[in-house]
């Protein structure tokens, strides 16, 4: 019982920071229902059975099994994730995979929840340009369209170089203003 009751704590505590976040920049639909299906049974036994702390469970769970069952589950519910908005393409790779771009207000969440992940693993180390690191470390990898590679990198490099408080009132007055 440690194991999920520590899992549920850090899983919260995310949601949490998430929910500040995006309350912060207008989008409060979106702080509440952030990463509710966590909570699920496919999710949650898993991230408690892989729980480390210091990661996502995930991760680990990829490393014994090869892929993870959570994540297949997480990233085709969760519109935040750039994974959400890979299709087939017809044009640049006929039949191969492509990345469409996402909606400014799902690319805002997440920022708020990288902001939040980097929170939560780096405790009182965390510094506003640990989101920036984290994404550049696999960058590479990460099928992201391009205009939403632009948007986001613009928003790393703001949080880094300004802060979190400076980014949110930006995106609040300049991004999401109706």
């Amino acid at each position: 019982m440690g194991k999920a009751w520590a899992h549920f704590k850090t899983i919260t505590y995310h949601k949490y920071l998430v929910m500040q976040g995006c309350f912060k920049v207008g989008l409060y639909k979106q702080g509440l229902l952030h990463d509710l299906s966590k909570y699920s049974p496919t999710e949650f036994l898993v991230g408690a059975r892989y729980y480390q702390g210091d990661r996502s469970p995930n991760n680990a769970e990829r490393e014994e099994i090869g892929y993870s069952s959570s994540w297949l589950h997480h990233k085709g519910r969760n519109k935040h994730h750039y994974e959400y908005w890979i299709d087939y393409s017809t044009k640049e790779i006929p039949g191969g995979m492509a990345p469409a771009p996402m909606p400014n207000q799902y690319i805002i969440e997440m920022l708020m929840d990288r902001i939040a992940a980097c929170k939560v693993y780096h405790g009182e180390q965390y510094d506003p340009g640990d989101p920036m690191r984290y994404y550049e470390a696999g960058k590479e990898l990460a099928p992201l369209h391009p205009t939403t590679r632009k948007k986001l990198e613009f928003l790393l490099h703001m949080l880094a170089e300004k802060g979190e408080e400076y980014t949110c009132r930006y995106i609040r007055k300049r991004i999401l203003k109706k």
